[in-house]
């Protein structure tokens, strides 16, 4: 709780007249602005200020002298919105804290009527409260109400009100990241939402509930999306999601959401109408004229035919379908072979976790000296690296959580290459240890460390739509900052497992071992 608040919330009553029935807006809910209080309020209060008006059960406290509203409908004058609620708290700080108004009194600046302007002063009270959370005004944007109007007879009515929203400023280097590589450049959050998750295999998906889930994902300054083609339906929930921020977020949250896609095709021949025609699938079913990044993917490297399929992906970025064209899980060999052909990737995305430290001893040389980065997926092993697997001993029938979704599967088994269960509950315990320290959890220690690794520009975090969320967890990263003890003590144990690159390969080799 901080020490002081400067702008105490007064206790506001609202009252508004009711529409005569012919001219009643259909759909709208008045706004409240009221604080509960166990003051038992009589006219015998200070300076007789306040009064109750009651009928049997019902009653309500209010200020005998009222604020009228009437002057807000014009004829006396322009009213400036933000003016007049900087007025409305001087007479709430003042004690007059009763206003009346009706819903048909309307305020001569953009037609806003005063159940708007109520909702404004709400908003404002919001926001003064974020001195109590430790926020600085700073790092919010205040959003504005786009409001339209239409005449009917000669009352102007609003026909569409949005509500305020209080949100993150996602100008914050420590969220945000550039990729780039020449004049291809995608701004993105470092913490991204993979979606693989929805590709089944983690339990029933519900649409409404992903889309949902997605919005508050976003709204929480998580704002990139990581899918692909092939995870079931997660390119059509995005297109669904990104219909919702169009139609319900301001366009400030629009600007920011990215959706990063891939394309995994057969090894066919690569020829430009066969490209073209998969990338407007996505497309369409991401419902975007312009894919924020393509990540591309090939099975094997004996078929050149991959060189064919990038010229033409960046043939459709030239031509605005696509708008940075990017790989994934391509080794270090065939990225440098990328480069030197000309073809502008700006990233990679491979698997790279405390147990895997592959990118770090080939990669990362390469994409510091090209300027291509890493964004990494297993970065919390499917859940593996978390709280639910410490102190916990597969080899005894239920002694732990059951490895029962594809990602804790596979990563397991990355867990066995590198060092075993219990060298793995030793990294669980000195993570644990440090999480205790910063007040975070074990998987916010996991991206960090990832995160802070040399051409890491983002780090995947697996998200099971509608089932669970780790929204906290995730923006704990950003103010996380691990000291020189933390990194010591994670190395110390990290060294102790296998070299991953000499039991697997380098970055994707696993996809491509017989």
């Amino acid at each position: 709780m901080a020490a002081s608040v400067h702008h105490a919330v007064p206790k506001l009553t609202i009252t508004t007249a009711a529409r005569p029935e012919s001219r009643r807006r259909p759909g709208f809910n008045s706004v409240r602005c009221c604080t509960p209080t166990t003051t038992t309020t009589t006219t015998t209060d200070v300076g007789a200020q306040r009064i109750t008006v009651k009928n049997g059960n019902d009653s309500l406290d209010i200020c005998r002298v009222l604020n009228g509203m009437w002057q807000t409908s014009g004829g006396w004058g322009r009213i400036d919105r933000d003016a007049a609620a900087e007025a409305m708290l001087r007479y709430a700080d003042a004690g007059l804290n009763t206003f009346d108004m009706a819903d048909h009194f309307l305020a001569c600046l953009f037609a806003t009527s005063v159940p708007c302007l109520l909702c404004y002063l709400r908003a404002f009270l919001q926001l003064k409260m974020a001195e109590l959370l430790h926020q600085p005004f700073s790092s919010f944007i205040f959003n504005g109400m786009k409001l339209e109007s239409r005449r009917v007879g000669d009352v102007r009515k609003v026909a569409s009100l949005k509500p305020l929203q209080c949100v993150l400023n996602e100008k914050d280097n420590r969220r945000i990241v550039v990729v780039k590589n020449g004049k291809d450049s995608l701004d993105m959050c470092r913490v991204v939402n993979g979606m693989w998750q929805t590709s089944g295999g983690w339990g029933k998906i519900d649409r409404d509930k992903a889309v949902d889930a997605m919005l508050k994902y976003a709204d929480a300054g998580l704002t990139t999306f990581d899918m692909a083609e092939i995870y079931g339906p997660a390119e059509d929930l995005y297109g669904i999601f990104i219909n919702r921020i169009r139609r319900e977020r301001p366009p400030e949250v629009l600007e920011r959401v990215r959706g990063l896609t891939k394309w995994v095709p057969p090894p066919v021949k690569m020829t430009g109408s066969y490209v073209r025609q998969n990338i407007d699938i996505s497309r369409k079913r991401m419902d975007v004229p312009s894919l924020d990044m393509l990540q591309f993917h090939w099975w094997d490297y004996s078929n050149p035919g991959y060189l064919d399929a990038l010229k033409h992906l960046n043939d459709l970025k030239e031509e605005g379908k696509i708008k940075t064209v990017a790989l994934t899980n391509f080794d270090t060999e065939r990225l440098q072979i990328i480069l030197e052909n000309g073809i502008p990737v700006v990233s990679n995305q491979v698997q790279h976790s405390l147990v895997d430290m592959r990118p770090q001893q080939k990669m990362a040389e390469l994409c510091q000296l090209t300027g291509v980065k890493l964004i990494t997926y297993g970065t919390v092993m499917g859940g593996l690296l978390s709280e639910k697997f410490l102190d916990t001993n597969l080899s005894i029938p239920f002694a732990a959580p059951p490895l029962n979704t594809p990602s804790l599967q596979k990563y397991k088994r990355m867990v066995d290459a590198w060092g075993g269960w219990n060298l793995f509950q030793t990294l669980l315990r000195t993570l644990n240890k440090i999480a205790s320290k910063h007040g975070v959890s074990i998987p916010t220690v996991a991206v960090k460390y990832i995160l802070d690794q040399p051409a890491v520009a983002g780090s995947m975090i697996g998200v099971r739509l509608g089932l669970s969320e780790h929204i906290n967890d995730a923006n704990a990263v950003f103010s996380l900052v691990l000291d020189e003890e933390d990194m010591n003590s994670i190395q110390e144990v990290s060294k102790k497992g296998k070299d991953l690159l000499k039991v697997i390969g380098d970055c994707g080799d696993e996809y491509r071992r017989i």
